[in-house]
């Protein structure tokens, strides 16, 4: 979860209430799903962990401060500097133009300008940190958000966003002396090196420029030396976001605009032109203000969260989270403020309902049903048939759900059907390395995985595991569906496909199954040497087995024959049996 550093006398000040000590602001954290972490050091700062992800307007000090400040009571800011779909702020001449370019490799840009006081210690070490915040955690480490911060008074407006050729452009980077090309940069810079992954294969690297072609800075890697190298005194900031979707670079810049306004700063807005239709035109005015209304019903509040409420009571409770609300005909209506973007559903408005009040709020019940835990059928018949996998010889193995594409696909299929594997797959959006990037759609790879480092032990190796599995399913809302498969390994001299044959015949036979088989043409196995099995009266395929080919063992480093099978216990347990199962 998020953890932020925040200048203790600086938060309170904010807040505006008054002196508070830490027991008091341990007892408001909760409004904004944050706890007190370490209190404030010599140095005045404190660090605060915040136990929700949904809320990156709450990961800086005026962020925080604003919610603990209307929670208490105090006014709804007011901001003022906002475009939307009916009005257009002026921009004065500040415009980002967007060129052609970057459509294919990296096409949102955003920013914005925010002028006043001179920057303190205090104000630049809250800004690095909501940009480091807002980039890392919201911005999936910078690949869909990267925010940079430059001096505005030396920039010569339009600022010019385009594609560059990575050998032939040329800059001093932030915290370098001499100039290197973008390619340079990622290979020479410790920032290039870290985000090297994001561009570097790409035909063209992004670009940000002033009309006298002075670079601000190779997003979404490094500023340059003399625009990007913002510092305590300047008081004109250029801000800018650079990513792959547009909506959230819009809330992470309306997030940066209400701090810097909740601070004291002006906020003066930035025209943004492009070569091709957005959602939003194709010249809008940031900051902008794209959130549609949500609403919720009164009863479906009540029934939720257990308290017959007045409509009084629950705009009240809406107010202290800062979210202007209006009541009628059964419904509540909320205008979502700018810098929130987390009310996809009426429940999240309940949500707030229920924050808003304050748990002390809701009178404690004891529970009015009586429940008793028990084995769902199918963990009562997976149990039985591990217990008969272990009597015919077999040990019992459990792996991981996740994996790489390489293990699971490519070492399993021929070149030629790797597409369509891939496609039938079920693939993790953000993964955290390559390790990690699908969910498995198929137990036989991870006995193979334990067979590759297993040449050491003695003959035979029986192994199996009952465990899930995941497949791309479009009936299903979610469009995938978790089965639960059982998957079996023999390794030996003697294996073929007389003795799988043998033990799957054993395995149905005990489980109470009638069945035949059918020729299977999985290129996972020999062909000829491999069958699906069919239950009785049907003509569904609820499992495969067969002798594994020599590519496959030759991907894993396998040296020894190896037979496998893979059954759907699902498929299995709903078919029933005719002789009870009993093992």
């Amino acid at each position: 979860m998020p953890k932020i550093e925040v200048y203790r006398d600086a938060l309170i000040e904010l807040i505006g209430s008054g002196p508070l000590t830490d027991e008091q602001l341990e007892n408001i954290f909760p409004c904004a799903k944050a706890e007190l972490d370490e209190a404030a050091d010599e140095t005045g700062i404190m660090k605060v962990e915040l136990n929700d992800t949904n809320r990156p307007d709450l990961w800086s000090t005026a962020g925080l401060a604003r919610q603990l400040r209307i929670y208490q009571g105090g006014e709804h800011p007011s901001y003022p500097f906002f475009s939307d779909a009916a009005t257009t702020k002026e921009s004065a001449g500040r415009k980002i133009v967007v060129d052609p370019s970057v459509r294919e490799i990296r096409p949102w840009v955003v920013g914005f300008v925010m002028t006043g006081a001179p920057v303190n210690e205090a104000v630049l070490k809250d800004l690095i940190q909501t940009q480091e915040k807002l980039t890392w955690n919201y911005g999936r480490k910078r690949k869909s958000i990267a925010m940079g911060l430059y001096r505005s008074d030396l920039i010569t407006y339009p600022v010019h966003y385009r594609g560059a050729d990575p050998g032939e452009t040329r800059f001093v980077p932030l915290q370098m002396e001499q100039e290197l090309s973008l390619r340079e940069i990622l290979q020479d810079h410790p920032k290039g090196q870290e985000y090297a992954h994001i561009v570097e294969d790409l035909p063209l690297f992004p670009l940000l420029e002033d009309d006298t072609g002075e670079i601000l800075s190779f997003p979404p890697v490094i500023n340059s030396a003399h625009l990007g190298a913002v510092q305590e005194g300047d008081s004109s900031l250029f801000v800018e976001l650079t990513g792959t979707d547009l909506d959230s670079l819009l809330h992470a810049a309306s997030i940066v605009a209400c701090d810097a306004a909740d601070l004291g700063y002006t906020v003066e807005p930035v025209e943004v032109e492009y070569p091709w239709e957005t959602p939003w035109g194709r010249s809008f005015t940031v900051p902008y203000y794209f959130q549609a209304p949500q609403r919720a019903g009164i009863a479906q509040i009540t029934a939720l969260l257990g308290v017959d409420f007045q409509d009084d009571e629950i705009l009240r409770a809406l107010g202290r989270m800062g979210i202007e609300a209006a009541a009628a005909d059964g419904t509540v209506e909320i205008r979502v403020p700018p810098y929130r973007n987390d009310f996809l559903h009426p429940v999240d408005v309940v949500e707030d309902v229920m924050i808003g009040c304050g748990m002390d709020y809701f009178a404690p019940q004891m529970p009015r049903d009586f429940t008793m835990g028990r084995l769902t059928p199918l963990e009562e018949y997976s149990r039985r048939l591990k217990t008969l996998l272990v009597g015919l010889g077999f040990q019992e193995m459990v792996f991981n759900y996740l994996g790489s594409g390489k293990d699971y696909i490519e070492k399993l299929y021929p070149r030629d059907e790797w597409d369509q594997a891939y496609a039938r797959t079920v693939q993790v959006d953000n993964p955290m390395s390559e390790n990690y990037a699908f969910v498995r759609p198929s137990v036989i790879a991870s006995l193979l995985q334990a067979e590759s480092v297993s040449a050491n032990a003695v003959y035979p190796h029986n192994v199996f595991e009952v465990g899930k599995v995941a497949e791309q399913y479009e009936p299903d809302p979610t469009g995938t569906r978790t089965l639960t498969n059982l998957g079996f390994l023999t390794a030996d001299r003697g294996a073929g496909f007389n003795l799988v044959n043998s033990r799957v015949s054993a395995i149905l036979y005990y489980m109470g199954h009638g069945y035949s088989l059918r020729e299977c043409r999985d290129s996972r196995f020999i062909p000829g040497r491999a069958a699906e099995i069919l239950l009785q009266g049907t003509d569904r395929a609820v499992g495969v087995f067969g002798e594994l080919h020599p590519r496959v063992l030759d991907a894993w480093g396998i040296q020894m024959p190896c037979t496998a099978g893979e059954i759907n216990l699902e498929g299995l347990l709903n078919h029933g049996g005719k002789n009870g199962g009993s093992v």
